[in-house]
Protein backbone atom coordinates (compact mmCIF):
# COMPACT_ATOMS: atom_id res chain seq x y z
CA UNK A 1 0.00 0.00 0.00
CA UNK A 2 1.63 3.32 -1.18
CA UNK A 3 1.45 5.97 1.20
CA UNK A 4 -1.14 8.42 -1.19
CA UNK A 5 -3.41 5.13 -0.04
CA UNK A 6 -2.57 4.99 3.32
CA UNK A 7 -3.42 8.57 4.17
CA UNK A 8 -6.50 8.66 1.74
CA UNK A 9 -7.71 5.46 4.38
CA UNK A 10 -6.57 7.26 7.53
CA UNK A 11 -8.37 10.33 6.27
CA UNK A 12 -11.64 8.23 5.74
CA UNK A 13 -11.25 6.79 9.09
CA UNK A 14 -11.09 9.93 10.74
CA UNK A 15 -14.19 11.12 9.21
CA UNK A 16 -16.39 8.04 9.65
CA UNK A 17 -15.68 8.48 13.26
CA UNK A 18 -16.50 12.21 13.06
CA UNK A 19 -19.90 11.31 11.47
CA UNK A 20 -20.59 8.08 14.66
CA UNK A 21 -19.65 10.36 17.87
CA UNK A 22 -22.08 13.01 16.23
CA UNK A 23 -25.01 10.97 15.61
CA UNK A 24 -24.53 9.19 19.14
CA UNK A 25 -24.64 12.07 20.83
CA UNK A 26 -27.14 13.51 23.23
CA UNK A 27 -28.62 16.49 22.01
CA UNK A 28 -30.14 17.38 25.13
CA UNK A 29 -26.44 17.48 26.55
CA UNK A 30 -25.65 20.65 25.57
CA UNK A 31 -27.03 24.29 24.97
CA UNK A 32 -28.76 24.68 21.50
CA UNK A 33 -29.50 27.68 19.43
CA UNK A 34 -33.51 28.87 19.60
CA UNK A 35 -35.08 28.98 16.33
CA UNK A 36 -34.80 31.77 14.71
CA UNK A 37 -37.72 34.31 14.90
CA UNK A 38 -39.89 35.35 11.63
CA UNK A 39 -38.96 39.11 11.32
CA UNK A 40 -41.62 40.79 12.66
CA UNK A 41 -42.86 44.01 10.09
CA UNK A 42 -41.97 47.47 11.30
CA UNK A 43 -44.89 49.42 11.94
CA UNK A 44 -44.18 51.81 9.30
CA UNK A 45 -44.25 48.53 6.43
CA UNK A 46 -46.60 47.19 8.08
CA UNK A 47 -49.26 48.00 5.37
CA UNK A 48 -49.12 47.80 1.61
CA UNK A 49 -51.78 50.23 1.65
CA UNK A 50 -49.70 53.00 2.39
CA UNK A 51 -50.39 56.55 0.60
CA UNK A 52 -47.78 58.81 -0.83
CA UNK A 53 -48.17 62.82 -0.75
CA UNK A 54 -46.57 66.03 -1.48
CA UNK A 55 -47.48 69.59 -1.25
CA UNK A 56 -46.22 73.37 -0.95
CA UNK A 57 -48.64 76.42 -0.50
CA UNK A 58 -49.19 78.81 2.60
CA UNK A 59 -51.62 79.34 5.14
CA UNK A 60 -53.17 82.66 7.26
CA UNK A 61 -56.00 84.12 8.19
CA UNK A 62 -55.92 84.08 12.03
CA UNK A 63 -55.29 87.90 13.10
CA UNK A 64 -51.47 87.22 12.57
CA UNK A 65 -48.79 85.36 11.11
CA UNK A 66 -48.24 83.57 7.62
CA UNK A 67 -46.72 80.29 7.04
CA UNK A 68 -45.40 78.68 4.35
CA UNK A 69 -44.95 75.00 3.99
CA UNK A 70 -43.62 72.36 1.61
CA UNK A 71 -43.09 68.36 2.30
CA UNK A 72 -44.60 65.33 1.72
CA UNK A 73 -44.06 61.38 2.86
CA UNK A 74 -46.19 58.63 2.94
CA UNK A 75 -48.84 56.83 5.77
CA UNK A 76 -50.74 54.13 6.42
CA UNK A 77 -54.29 55.40 7.36
CA UNK A 78 -55.68 52.30 9.22
CA UNK A 79 -52.74 53.16 12.09
CA UNK A 80 -53.76 56.41 12.74
CA UNK A 81 -55.04 57.06 16.08
CA UNK A 82 -55.64 59.72 18.68
CA UNK A 83 -54.55 58.70 21.40
CA UNK A 84 -51.17 60.67 22.71
CA UNK A 85 -47.65 58.85 22.16
CA UNK A 86 -49.05 56.34 20.12
CA UNK A 87 -46.62 55.13 17.26
CA UNK A 88 -48.44 55.04 13.93
CA UNK A 89 -47.53 54.24 10.66
CA UNK A 90 -46.25 57.79 8.74
CA UNK A 91 -42.84 59.03 7.69
CA UNK A 92 -43.24 62.73 6.69
CA UNK A 93 -41.62 66.11 6.62
CA UNK A 94 -40.25 69.21 4.96
CA UNK A 95 -39.50 72.79 5.31
CA UNK A 96 -41.44 75.67 6.68
CA UNK A 97 -40.87 79.31 6.88
CA UNK A 98 -42.84 82.55 9.19
CA UNK A 99 -43.81 84.79 6.34
CA UNK A 100 -45.39 87.13 8.69
CA UNK A 101 -44.93 86.58 12.73
CA UNK A 102 -47.54 84.51 14.79
CA UNK A 103 -48.44 85.84 17.62
CA UNK A 104 -51.52 83.03 18.66
CA UNK A 105 -51.41 80.06 19.04
CA UNK A 106 -48.76 77.36 18.91
CA UNK A 107 -46.88 78.65 16.30
CA UNK A 108 -46.75 82.17 18.77
CA UNK A 109 -43.35 83.71 18.82
CA UNK A 110 -42.23 82.49 15.47
CA UNK A 111 -40.79 85.67 13.84
CA UNK A 112 -40.82 86.76 9.99
CA UNK A 113 -37.74 85.21 8.59
CA UNK A 114 -37.44 82.29 10.38
CA UNK A 115 -38.35 78.04 10.63
CA UNK A 116 -36.05 75.14 9.08
CA UNK A 117 -38.22 72.13 8.64
CA UNK A 118 -40.93 70.34 10.38
CA UNK A 119 -41.09 66.59 10.60
CA UNK A 120 -44.80 64.65 11.33
CA UNK A 121 -44.48 63.17 15.06
CA UNK A 122 -48.19 61.43 14.83
CA UNK A 123 -50.73 60.11 12.62
CA UNK A 124 -54.00 61.42 14.02
CA UNK A 125 -57.22 60.05 13.13
CA UNK A 126 -59.13 63.29 13.43
CA UNK A 127 -59.34 67.02 14.58
CA UNK A 128 -61.61 70.02 14.43
CA UNK A 129 -60.72 73.30 13.08
CA UNK A 130 -60.79 76.81 12.15
CA UNK A 131 -59.39 78.72 9.32
CA UNK A 132 -59.43 82.26 10.95
CA UNK A 133 -60.22 81.74 14.54
CA UNK A 134 -63.36 84.21 14.06
CA UNK A 135 -65.72 83.90 17.21
CA UNK A 136 -68.60 83.10 15.15
CA UNK A 137 -66.23 80.49 12.41
CA UNK A 138 -67.68 76.90 13.00
CA UNK A 139 -65.34 74.67 14.00
CA UNK A 140 -64.95 72.22 11.08
CA UNK A 141 -63.93 68.13 11.28
CA UNK A 142 -61.16 66.59 9.33
CA UNK A 143 -60.22 62.92 9.52
CA UNK A 144 -56.87 60.66 7.91
CA UNK A 145 -58.38 58.82 4.72
CA UNK A 146 -56.99 58.10 1.41
CA UNK A 147 -56.80 61.92 0.14
CA UNK A 148 -56.46 63.92 3.04
CA UNK A 149 -53.85 63.16 6.18
CA UNK A 150 -54.10 64.96 9.55
CA UNK A 151 -50.89 65.11 11.81
CA UNK A 152 -49.28 66.28 15.16
CA UNK A 153 -46.46 67.60 13.55
CA UNK A 154 -42.76 69.34 14.91
CA UNK A 155 -41.26 72.61 13.89
CA UNK A 156 -38.08 73.76 14.15
CA UNK A 157 -36.22 77.13 13.56
CA UNK A 158 -32.53 77.86 13.37
CA UNK A 159 -30.46 77.79 16.73
CA UNK A 160 -32.56 75.37 18.33
CA UNK A 161 -31.42 71.97 17.08
CA UNK A 162 -32.66 68.76 17.44
CA UNK A 163 -35.26 70.38 19.69
CA UNK A 164 -38.26 71.23 18.51
CA UNK A 165 -39.37 74.70 18.66
CA UNK A 166 -43.00 73.96 18.15
CA UNK A 167 -45.73 71.61 18.13
CA UNK A 168 -48.98 72.50 16.06
CA UNK A 169 -51.51 69.75 14.15
CA UNK A 170 -51.06 69.95 10.19
CA UNK A 171 -53.97 69.03 7.46
CA UNK A 172 -52.83 68.65 4.21
CA UNK A 173 -56.24 67.50 1.72
CA UNK A 174 -56.61 66.85 -2.19
CA UNK A 175 -60.37 68.26 -1.56
CA UNK A 176 -61.65 71.64 0.03
CA UNK A 177 -61.45 71.08 3.55
CA UNK A 178 -63.53 74.46 4.54
CA UNK A 179 -66.49 75.14 1.88
CA UNK A 180 -67.71 77.64 4.72
CA UNK A 181 -64.67 79.43 3.94
CA UNK A 182 -63.93 81.60 0.14
CA UNK A 183 -62.00 79.68 -2.22
CA UNK A 184 -60.16 76.56 -2.02
CA UNK A 185 -58.65 75.09 0.97
CA UNK A 186 -56.66 72.73 0.85
CA UNK A 187 -53.72 73.32 3.88
CA UNK A 188 -54.34 74.12 7.81
CA UNK A 189 -51.87 74.40 10.41
CA UNK A 190 -53.21 74.92 14.28
CA UNK A 191 -53.19 78.66 15.00
CA UNK A 192 -52.26 80.11 11.92
CA UNK A 193 -55.16 79.36 9.41
CA UNK A 194 -55.72 77.80 5.97
CA UNK A 195 -54.23 78.10 2.23
CA UNK A 196 -54.84 76.73 -1.08
CA UNK A 197 -51.88 74.53 -1.66
CA UNK A 198 -51.02 72.69 -4.10
CA UNK A 199 -51.07 69.08 -3.43
CA UNK A 200 -50.51 65.94 -4.49
CA UNK A 201 -51.79 62.06 -3.37
CA UNK A 202 -50.71 58.91 -4.77
CA UNK A 203 -52.04 55.31 -3.87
Amino acid sequence: MNSRTESFRHAMLLLVGVVLTLGCSDPSSGPTAAPAAAPQPLLNEASSDRVGFGFEGTVRGFPTGEVRLTGGGSYAPESATNTADTETGVASGGGFDCVASVAQGRLAGCAAGEGVRWDAEQLLASTTFKCTGAADEALKPAATDDNTVVLQADFYRAGDGVDESFTAQMIVSETDIADDIPGTQTLWVQGVGCGDANVHFSR
